[in-house]
């Protein structure tokens, strides 16, 4: 258990993970897919096109 898990218990509240913040994100494409496991990792598969471009990755569930 983490550090932060631990003093959220002590204090009685959720821990970070779980509190929901909203984000404003301004781009050019969006789309949404399921990240799958990949050995000790996960991945996302996107479209040859957006090679080179920067990504935002941000976790909704």
């Amino acid at each position: 258990m983490t550090e932060e898990r631990i003093r959220a218990q002590n204090r009685n509240e959720a821990p970070l993970q779980t509190k929901k913040v909203k984000f404003e994100v301004y781009g050019q494409e969006m789309m949404e897919k399921n990240v799958r496991s990949c050995g000790n990792s996960g991945r996302i598969y996107l479209p040859p096109d957006w090679i080179g471009h920067k990504v935002k990755i941000i976790k909704v569930e």
